[in-house]
């Protein structure tokens, strides 16, 4: 599973910049990380994981490697990138490429901080992308139900899809001029259905979470703040979490010595840095767990989705690994460090030996046995 990708979208002027600025200052804490080339628009955080401290205390390691997640600043959306405003189709084609969206809204007001549009109002901050997204999509529904209507005069099965996917358009296309996000209609256990909207790799289909970019004040109690508050009714609406930020305190806790944090951290009444709460939001949202590999050279933590099998999950680590899958040697986590590694973990039977059809658990510490 290559690295996933969160792309962060927001208005001009929201705090978008500051807080990917922050996200970039971070990327040096996972430096050992093996990074191909990232490009510039691109900000790796690792997921923080308390789990992987602790193996590391048992086996004294070489490295310790976290999950990461690579946060893509896409280009300011204005009115009309739809239509190409702005840098509009760039815009959609890196939305394209995302696995998830975090949408930044301002949430705060500051005579200094001029807002392209004159106001603060964050829920007007997002309808306004998200109608932009879904005027995109329903372009994308139109053509597509175009295609569907001439073939859906085939013969067997290829007519009968057709025919499925001029309806499926047609639900999808009324849904989407009423400025509603594909994600927020389900067509249930309909399998069909869900194929035919998958193929059409809806912007607005993405798992989706909002950040709600709030001032300094009302951070430690952002319930307290209205703009917040609307926003959040709004996103329940829809099923999506927000998550309260602020980005000018989270660019100042990146520049600063990782041992200087705790106390600056304390003072602005939290107990770790906002970005970390946004790389775990993007890890649950996208259904993401982790398994992990504890050995002398690195204990390392794998990305798998929920629901993954033994061998799949082997070959997050090689190709190989999967291809010539035997079985998998798994201790839980806590069993690991209670019991002070993998030795005493085999002695007392806690290490067990599992086959292809093993699901993997959030927190197993895995060896892979294998032959190719």
């Amino acid at each position: 599973m290559g690295s996933l990708s969160c792309g962060i979208v927001g208005l001009p002027n929201v705090g978008k910049s500051t807080l990917f600025n922050a996200l970039t200052a971070a990327k040096a804490e996972a430096a050992n990380y093996p990074f191909c080339t990232i490009e510039p628009n691109v900000g790796v955080v690792a997921v923080p994981d308390e789990r992987l401290e602790k193996l590391a205390v048992v086996v004294k390691p070489e490295r310790i490697l976290p999950a990461t997640i690579n946060f893509v600043d896409i280009a300011g959306l204005v009115r009309g990138a739809s239509k190409g405003e702005g840098l509009g189709n760039q815009f959609l084609s890196h939305i394209r490429e995302v696995d998830a969206v975090m949408q930044v809204a301002r949430c705060f007001d500051d005579d200094n901080v001029i807002h392209v549009e004159n106001r603060v109002d964050p829920v007007a901050d997002v309808m306004t992308i998200t109608t932009e997204l879904c005027l995109k999509d329903l372009d994308t529904v139109q053509k597509r139900a175009e295609r569907a209507r001439k073939s859906a005069k085939a013969t067997g099965k290829v007519g009968e899809f057709e025919k499925k996917a001029a309806e499926v358009c047609e639900v999808l296309g009324k849904h989407l001029d009423e400025g509603k996000p594909a994600r927020s209609l389900s067509f249930g256990d309909d399998d069909t259905a869900i194929q035919i909207v998958r193929e059409m790799q809806l912007l607005t289909a993405k798992p989706t979470f909002y950040v709600a970019n709030v001032d300094e004040a009302t951070l430690a109690a952002p319930e307290k703040n209205k703009h917040f508050q609307a926003l959040k009714a709004f996103a329940d609406t829809e099923g999506a979490k927000v998550v309260a930020i602020c980005a000018a305190i989270e660019a100042q806790i990146a520049e600063l010595d990782p041992a200087e944090r705790p106390d600056f951290l304390a003072s602005a009444g939290l107990t770790e840095p906002g970005l970390h709460k946004l790389a775990r939001t993007a890890f649950d949202l996208l259904g993401l767990i982790t398994y992990f590999t504890a050995g002398v050279q690195e204990v390392r933590a794998w990305t798998i989705h929920r629901g993954t099998l033994a061998p799949g999950a082997a070959g997050v680590i090689h190709t190989d690994f999967e291809r010539g899958f035997i079985k998998a040697e798994v201790i839980w986590w806590e069993d690991f460090i209670s019991l002070g590694g993998e030795a005493r973990a085999r002695e007392k039977g806690k290490l067990a030996i599992e086959g292809k059809e093993y699901v993997v658990r959030d927190g197993d510490v895995m060896h892979f046995r294998f032959n190719v």
